[in-house]
């Protein structure tokens, strides 16, 4: 009889690890390449594992301590451990299921003791519990568990919409608030420039007056001085009721005014004078204090 080939070859790739039973029973793993196995020793490649990370996402409803129902969408990243293959291949039939359902268990029991906000806030805190739990678990079947991530916390669609009502209703509070600062500072400003308006208005009324009062006293010591036997009071009636006529002069020239008509008797005139320059000498005492 002919020799009989008693040798079969196998192919692990990479990142991957074999599983090599030996009449049905796990004898070692094997590393990526090409084996040769012994029929008659009963050695066979049984599986093959990938080393790969794996993502799975979870998508899991719950309530939280203010009864308000969310949906929590989870990533869990996960490898199986070389060292540790058999177990991951003989112990677990599905391990997305037995991870799933670990999340869920985990994130249920967490979940209710966290409020709305709490829940916001926190995942993070919540993503390292799931993951601290599940890494006890399944590094007892041969799996490591990488990364765990909260994507998304996606509460009631009411809930949604009253939370959305809340944060317009503060940015439109916040916004009036400073709508009225800016006003009290316009106001402030307004009323600011307004009296410093009025104070130089006075002083320029001030300055006027004064020089008015200069100029008219100029004019009399000239006027007495070149005219002999006359008084400062006669000169300065002289002037006043000059200037006196000169205005009404023009206001009767000016075709936007009313004319008013004033009686003119010396009487009168005398009065009027005396006004004036009783007017004149309080605005110049005034001044000088």
């Amino acid at each position: 009889m002919g020799n009989t080939c008693c040798f079969f070859c196998g192919c692990v790739d990479q990142a991957s690890v074999g599983v090599i039973e030996r009449w049905g029973r796990f004898e070692k793993l094997a590393q990526p390449g090409f084996h040769f196995f012994n029929i008659f020793t009963g050695e066979c490649l049984s599986g093959v594992l990938s080393t790969r990370m794996n993502s799975l996402d979870v998508r899991i409803e719950t309530k939280t301590k203010d009864n308000v129902f969310v949906q929590m969408l989870c990533s869990i990243q996960y490898r199986v451990i070389k060292e540790n293959a058999d177990d991951a291949f003989y112990e677990l039939q599905n391990p997305k299921e037995q991870i799933q359902a670990y999340v869920f268990d985990v994130v249920r029991a967490h979940v209710p003791r966290m409020s709305l906000d709490e829940l916001f806030e926190q995942k993070g805190d919540v993503a390292k519990t799931v993951l601290l739990e599940l890494e006890k678990v399944m590094g007892a079947y041969g799996y490591n568990i990488e990364h765990i991530l909260m994507v998304d916390i996606i509460p009631d669609t009411a809930v949604r919409k009253a939370m959305n009502e809340i944060n317009a209703a503060q940015r439109l509070q916040l916004a009036s608030v400073y709508k009225g600062e800016a006003d009290k500072i316009l106001q402030v400003k307004k009323a600011e420039a307004e009296a410093e308006a009025k104070y130089l208005g006075g002083v320029g009324v001030a300055r006027q007056r004064q020089a008015i009062t200069d100029g008219l006293r100029e004019n009399i010591l000239n006027f007495s001085d070149k005219v002999e036997g006359t008084s400062a009071k006669e000169v300065m009636d002289l002037i006043l009721i000059t200037q006196y006529f000169d205005t009404i002069k023009d206001l009767g020239n000016s075709s936007k005014n009313t004319t008013v008509f004033l009686p003119h008797g010396p009487g009168h005139v005398r009065d009027i004078g005396d006004q004036i320059r009783n007017g004149l000498m309080e605005a110049t005492s005034a001044n000088v204090e």
